[in-house]
């Protein structure tokens, strides 16, 4: 099968990526409601490596566990060599408590598993999932830079990292990439996690690219989900914000329309023009979305169609915070000096 994905470098340090990757976390049980039957995720996978999708992003919080299980199985038979795999740590749901974790030993035990579970010898970016507001970054870098040098991981990654929390981490050993939500509707990260990540040549990897799904259907996407879904109580999709919110997609939708595509490829292809060290991540359980999501790379937008689009959901337009209130704790996070963890270590 000929690939219309094109390739990009992710980064200064030398990953190459496909121009798109898949997030795969709604496959298995977890914030998404009940998972998806094994055998058809992975068919998805496949697919998505053979039409030229090989960035997969996965991480040991998804299911929990079963996400990297699922990823290993797929990955045998030679499907490893063809792939650039992503995976996390650092949100641990121990005892059905949500914490987030940066100790060093942490970082190495997540490791360790996480190339069980996946079965393989080396993980191409590891991330750390959240950041750990308790310690420095510095300590928690200073053993990712030895998984790097003992082969077990290439890249590292940061996810919700502030723009002085970059930098830090860069200084003790480069940062890949970083991985943020961005989309129409939430583009905090513009201001100055972004322009950090292109000054230290940093790539970046937008994660709930179609506003959790919001911009493939609009509301009837969230009339759609399953009572365990979580994304029914995020605050954007609540009814009162809905209400309001909905005028978004509608707008979206008829350019859509003017344009001969789909709201949520319209969407995806506003986020592969914010750069070319950009690569958005949706995730999908349909082969048919997949397909669809591919062919946003085909679509070209004018500056005055950016342009367009970004006034449809300018920050005030949008009602509701992106993340609950648990969550939102560890958005675009800072960690304390390292001064203070030598003196409580002492």
């Amino acid at each position: 099968m000929a690939s219309s994905v094109r390739r990009i470098n992710l980064g200064s340090q030398g990953l190459n990526v496909s121009a798109q990757g898949l997030g795969c976390m709604g496959m298995s049980a977890g914030p998404y409601g009940t998972p998806k039957p094994e055998e058809d995720m992975i068919a998805l996978i496949h697919h998505a490596i053979n039409a030229g999708v090989t960035f997969l992003d996965t991480s040991d919080m998804y299911g929990p566990f079963a996400n990297e299980i699922l990823l290993g199985k797929a990955l045998k038979g030679g499907m490893r060599e063809r792939v650039e795999l992503a995976s996390k740590f650092g949100i641990s749901l121990a005892n059905g408590k949500l914490d987030i974790c940066g100790d060093p030993a942490y970082v190495r035990a997540c490791c360790e598993a996480s190339l069980k579970r996946l079965d393989v010898d080396c993980i191409d970016l590891y991330y750390q999932h959240r950041i750990d507001t308790s310690v420095p970054v510095e300590v928690t870098m200073g053993e990712l830079k030895k998984l790097v040098e003992e082969g077990k991981i290439k890249y590292i990654g940061l996810s919700e990292a502030s723009a002085s929390t970059i930098r830090r981490a860069h200084a003790v050993h480069p940062i890949t990439a970083v991985q943020l939500e961005w989309s129409l509707w939430t583009r905090d990260a513009e201001e100055g996690i972004v322009p950090t990540c292109r000054e230290l040549g940093i790539g970046i990897v937008a994660y709930s690219p179609l506003g959790r799904g919001f911009f493939t259907s609009g509301p009837k996407m969230v009339e759609n989900l399953s009572s365990r879904d979580y994304r029914k109580n995020l605050p954007r999709f609540r009814y009162e914000n809905l209400e309001h919110n909905k005028n978004i997609f509608e707008r979206v939708n008829e350019m859509a329309t003017r344009k001969g595509c789909t709201p949520s490829q319209l969407a995806l292809a506003w986020v592969h023009h914010k750069g070319n060290d950009v690569c958005p991540i949706p995730g999908t359980t349909r082969i048919e979305n997949l397909d669809q999501n591919i062919g946003a790379l085909s679509i070209k937008l004018t500056p005055e169609e950016m342009a367009e689009l970004e006034s449809y959901a300018f920050a005030d337009a949008v009602k509701g915070d992106r993340n609950d209130s648990i969550l939102g704790t560890w958005e675009n996070s800072d960690t304390p000096p390292l001064s203070s963890w030598k003196k409580s270590t002492n």
